[in-house]
């Protein structure tokens, strides 16, 4: 029998907010983590992005603010690799917060310090932060963290990647001993298990699908194309196709020409890189979102934390380094029970590399050869 939010034991007025949005049927992760989150349990979950993992822990947090009687200080705070991922959270909380005095603020570095500062004086109830600028507010003493009761480490894996364990674990020794703590990863390897060891305490597992897999909604193909082929091939898929596409390439100059190319040949194309200013970003990833630009050309580094609902087409320009990035990738597109479509361009030089990616992931993508853009094999 299909589980429905409204089986949870959570509020009516939350509940309310849940249906206005039409959130009906919890996914898989969703159903996992918060019965034992709402019972208080540390949760330890490792799924992919586009699995649910969002509403898994906000649910649990508005639930304990509802029922809290300090209405002065931060309770729940959500820690996450990147700024963008950070917003797109702060948004959701505010899309499903009952009352408008559960406050939330961010405390991300790439936006202005003053209005986060302000928001935490006034009382936030909720912090959104990236590790590196929490750490900071620490150490100037500008946040206090002693009336936490919940903890988040929403892709905790992310996280150690981009080295900010030493700054995990100077913030986990500003909060109260006694805590909530839920994790989120879509690996447990290497130091993921050291957090684990550390700050969870008999969590719920949750374990939603294969850990490192693409989707099986999305179609996987793969061009075996010359490098001076690529853009004209990527012209030729955008006019085949419909709806939005995400091309990821290696190099942030890469980016930058693809895109130039893309819109010279006159596609509304947009681009995301780390030489970009956060106005810049946050400005490209909305028109893409909202269908201003029907693409957004990326690099890795960009990309962690994008979270957009639609896209139609993920195209791997470039390959991937490992087969991590290739899932990460991949992930973008086919979320939810929605189909989708991911190509990867490849030259005769990468086809080991290819098949090594397909080794590691156990999966067949359904190879074409490319001699003329007009003339494609399979």
């Amino acid at each position: 029998m299909t589980t429905q939010f409204s089986q949870f034991a959570i509020a009516p007025a939350l509940l309310a907010r849940l249906d206005a949005n039409k959130f009906e049927i919890p996914t898989p992760v969703q159903t996992g983590a918060i019965p034992p989150a709402l019972e208080g349990r540390d949760v330890l979950a490792t799924a992919q992005t586009g699995t649910g993992k969002t509403l898994s822990f906000l649910i649990p947090i508005v639930e304990m603010l509802l029922h809290s009687q300090d209405r002065n200080a931060a309770q729940a705070l959500i820690l996450l690799p990147t700024r963008e991922l950070a917003m797109q959270v702060e948004a959701a909380f505010k899309t499903i917060r009952p009352v408008p005095t559960q406050t939330v603020t961010l405390v991300v570095g790439g936006l202005q310090e003053r209005p986060q500062i302000e928001a935490i004086r006034r009382g936030a109830r909720v912090i959104v932060a990236t590790p590196g600028r929490l750490e900071d507010f620490i150490k100037r003493k500008l946040v206090r963290l002693d009336q936490i009761k919940m903890l988040v480490l929403d892709e905790v894996d992310r996280m150690l990647d981009m080295g900010f364990q030493p700054a995990i674990a100077r913030i986990a020794a500003a909060l109260p001993a006694v805590r909530q703590t839920l994790c989120y990863s879509a690996t447990l390897e290497g130091q993921v298990k050291d957090v684990v060891r550390k700050y969870l305490n008999n969590p719920a597992r949750i374990e939603i699908g294969s850990v490192l897999k693409p989707s099986a909604n999305v179609e996987l193909r793969t061009f075996e194309v010359e490098q001076d082929k690529k853009q004209e091939l990527l012209e030729h898929l955008l006019g085949a196709e419909q709806g939005s596409f995400l091309v990821f390439v290696r190099t942030k100059h890469g980016a930058d020409r693809v895109a130039r190319r893309l819109t010279r040949s006159g596609h509304s194309a947009t681009q995301i890189h780390g030489d970009r200013s956060q106005a810049q970003r946050n400005s490209a990833l909305r028109s893409f979102s909202e269908g201003r630009h029907r693409i957004l050309v990326a690099t890795d580094v960009a990309a962690r934390g994008i979270d957009v609902a639609h896209v139609a087409h993920v195209v791997n320009y470039d390959l991937p380094k490992v087969a991590e990035d290739f899932v990460h990738r991949v992930g973008r597109t086919g979320r939810a029970s929605a189909k989708g479509v991911a190509s990867t361009f490849a030259g005769p030089a990468e086809r080991g590399d290819l098949r090594k990616i397909e080794r590691t992931l156990a999966i067949q993508m359904k190879r074409f050869r490319v001699r003329s853009v007009n003339e494609t094999a399979a």
